[in-house]
């Protein structure tokens, strides 16, 4: 699709994750990035699950994790750039400065890498905090010049954070996710409001299989300014795909001022 066009073709890699072993989840991920790039229509964007090369290893992730990102770097770089696709390369175990981050990885389509977050809300019932160094830092980043938002499984349920990044400038986010059984119903709502009341797209990639006792449902989303879904997964491993329209954001924005109508002032007691 020409950059210039006012939609983009998004696809969403859902997929199992073997715990532990990066080499095999990339193998996989390289395969299945091949198959998106092909497909009779080509993405725009093609978009990664959260932590996709060791899973939840925990107790083993200081030695699973890619020191300072370098190799998936290297790779995401390399796929972007031979391909003209824009690639948000879900989350990682990166290894950096002694301490082990959740980090997400984003790329435009000549390979340049376009921004990095890594996740200020660590899971406690997944342990999280005991293992992994929070973010520190909210993270835009810019794909031909539409600006976006980066947020990783948790994070949704801090709506601070996405209003944070609306307020300047985001008209997309762009969430990994690792997020399990039972909790679909939540999924699915919280997602829709983060769009709903950020005048914004979303856009969602989990993860499929299971993790010791965790099982992972996919339904990965793409969800229009309006809270609409464009494009939802099942709970197998599939290529998601949707198309958003880049103006529809100012459209919403301009029928119902939200923006405008805030008074910020007002909002401490």
């Amino acid at each position: 699709m020409d950059r210039n066009a006012k939609a983009w073709q998004i696809a969403l890699i859902q997929c199992d994750i073997a715990l532990g072993n990066p080499r095999l989840n990339r193998e996989r991920l390289a395969d299945k990035m091949e198959q998106a790039a092909a497909a009779p229509v080509k993405p725009d964007v093609i978009v990664l699950p959260e932590m996709w090369n060791t899973g939840y290893a925990l107790p083993q992730i200081g030695g699973l994790a890619d020191p300072e990102g370098q190799d998936t770097r290297a790779w995401v770089s390399s796929f972007a750039r031979n391909h003209g696709i824009h690639i948000v390369a879900g989350s990682i175990a990166e290894k950096r400065d002694g301490r082990v981050y959740n980090t997400m990885l984003m790329f435009d389509r000549e390979g340049r890498e376009a921004g990095a977050y890594s996740k200020i809300h660590l899971f406690r019932l997944m342990e999280e905090e005991k293992h992994l160094a929070p973010g520190e830092q909210p993270v835009l980043f810019e794909l031909d010049g539409f600006k976006a938002g980066a947020a990783i499984c948790y994070d949704i349920r801090f709506p601070e954070l996405i209003r944070t990044l609306a307020l300047n400038g985001a008209k997309a986010l762009f969430v990994p996710a690792e997020w399990p059984h039972p909790r679909l119903h939540h999924w699915r709502t919280l997602l829709a409001a983060r769009a709903i009341e950020n005048q914004m797209y979303v856009i969602a990639c989990n993860r499929t299989g299971a993790s010791g006792n965790d099982a992972f449902f996919g339904h990965s989303l793409i969800i229009d300014p309006w809270g609409e879904t464009v494009a939802e997964g099942g709970e197998g491993e599939e290529i998601v795909t949707g198309a958003i329209d880049l103006d529809l954001v100012g459209q919403v924005r301009e029928r119902i001022p939200v923006f405008a109508d805030r008074r910020p002032g007002l909002y401490e007691l």
